[in-house]
């Protein structure tokens, strides 16, 4: 029996496992198999009708893509799945007998209708979608204009599009978004994602071998362009001559120019004034640093997409803690993830400070007693001055001794000097902190006022 179809399969595996995180492959595409492929027509085996429709609402970029280049243009996408015959809502025939499963079939609608040229290279990151781009109002007018265009890509009043913001904001993922919807529209478009530097280096291999015509003609047959890090061509004029007789050809055909930048035009110096006024002829837009809702919102995101159940305490944490990049954020899910299978830990505030230790540097006032003293008290809605007298009502003496503890841990004073400081003998600051230490691990009302003192220790 031919099992090419098999190993035409098992192409396309490779090729989706090295484009999406391994939990999504595992999820998605190794209950899949192929039961043949024959004139074109190529036949899936997938357990449900629901799972074939999140295929194609959530993976047909990738998936298309693949099949195309494994397959050819012409193929044509059937699934088959079990489905249970006369009430599939309850699987129970007239009889009351339960029925054999009846294979089904389905063809894809509308799949792979406009062909595309397969040497042609995006360069786009099927995981850089709009999908997986969280929102927020840090970035709502970025992403509103980045969905008008790609509704439209030969919209004049946002070409060129300019984007601009510090490390981190999302603007890869914005500019590539654009680039993937577009794709979807019109797979026949050609669109091209590339790194300023990418394109520096490739302009100076076309002038060393006499081959600038050829390297100007491809850039100018691109429908939409994306170029990332526009800052890098700083400085490098030959090359901005080049991208301005690029820049105005695209422009004048009514094609996509998307550019990123770590800052505004008018801050770009090094560049020449033609392009400068060329990058304002459109919309010019700003990336925010991540808001607080921005930063739950891809925590949240990042947590369900790597199958890491985050508890809302610790959620909150980093979010309140990790404000300058959204990777930042996606590095620490990251190391949280390996903690937790990996080393077989459970996710905690202790795992997260610890986590964000190694990953993130955290900005912290120098501590002191008097500021541990003051955060301690204002935790616990008491006065500071009854810390320190000999008063044993509980509210007070689970004060002081997390201030003893406090003390020991971010202040690090000598066990004596804190009992000096609360007129309490040595054995007295060993035994709270001690107390406290033993008793964190299983007490999460505990672990939260730790957490809430230690944050208030964070500049804001």
């Amino acid at each position: 029996m031919n099992k090419t179809h098999i190993k035409l399969w098992d192409e396309c595996l490779r090729i989706i496992a090295d484009n999406i995180r391994p939990e999504q492959f595992d999820a998605w595409f190794k209950p899949i198999t192929s039961l043949g492929f024959e004139n074109g027509r190529l036949t899936l085996s997938v357990p449900s009708p629901f799972f074939a429709e999140h295929l194609e609402n959530t993976y047909i970029t990738i998936l298309g893509a693949t099949l195309r280049r494994v397959y050819g243009n012409d193929v044509k996408l059937f699934y088959h799945y079990n489905q249970i015959s006369n009430k599939p809502e309850t699987g129970i025939n007239e009889a009351g007998l339960t029925v054999s499963p009846v294979l089904k079939s389905r063809p894809t609608a509308n799949l792979f209708q406009t062909p595309v040229d397969p040497t042609f290279d995006s360069q786009l990151n099927p995981k850089y979608t709009f999908e997986n781009y969280c929102g927020s109002t840090s970035n709502k007018i970025a992403r509103t204009i980045g969905e008008a265009i790609a509704k439209d890509p030969k919209c004049k009043t946002f070409n060129p599009l300019f984007v601009f913001g510090p490390t981190g904001v999302g603007k890869t993922h914005l500019i590539q978004a654009i680039g993937i919807k577009i794709r979807e529209t019109n797979p026949a478009a050609r669109i091209l994602y590339v790194s300023a530097r990418l394109f520096e280096s490739q302009y100076t291999v076309a002038s060393r071998t006499g081959k600038i015509n050829e390297f100007i003609n491809f850039y100018q047959s691109i429908d939409t362009l994306i170029i990332d890090d526009i800052q890098d061509l700083i400085d490098k004029p030959k090359t901005q001559g080049t991208f301005f007789h690029i820049f105005n050809h695209l422009h004048q055909n009514q094609k996509q120019i998307i550019m990123s930048s770590d800052c505004c035009p008018t801050d770009l110096k090094g560049m020449t004034d033609r392009l400068l006024s060329r990058f304002k002829w459109g919309m010019t837009v700003e990336l925010e640093r991540p808001d607080l809702e921005l930063r739950r919102n891809v925590l949240k995101l990042k947590a369900e997409q790597d199958g890491l159940s985050l508890p809302q305490e610790v959620m909150d944490f980093i979010a309140e803690n990790v404000t300058e990049s959204v990777r930042e954020l996606e590095g620490i899910v990251v190391s949280l993830l390996a903690h937790a299978t990996v080393m077989n830990k459970e996710i905690t505030l202790d795992l997260a400070r610890h986590v964000m230790a190694n990953v993130v540097k955290m900005h912290r006032k120098t501590i002191n007693f008097e500021m541990i003293t003051q955060g301690v008290a204002s935790h616990y809605n008491i006065d500071p001055e009854s810390i320190f007298t000999k008063s044993r009502k509980r509210e007070i003496s689970d004060a002081r001794q997390m201030v003893m503890y406090m003390a020991k841990k971010h202040a690090k004073m000598p066990l004596t000097a804190i009992g000096t400081r609360l007129s309490r003998n040595h054995a007295t600051v060993i035994y709270a902190c001690k107390n406290i230490e033993q008793r964190l691990p299983f007490e999460k009302q505990l672990q939260e006022d730790v957490a809430s003192i230690e944050k208030s220790f964070v500049e804001e």
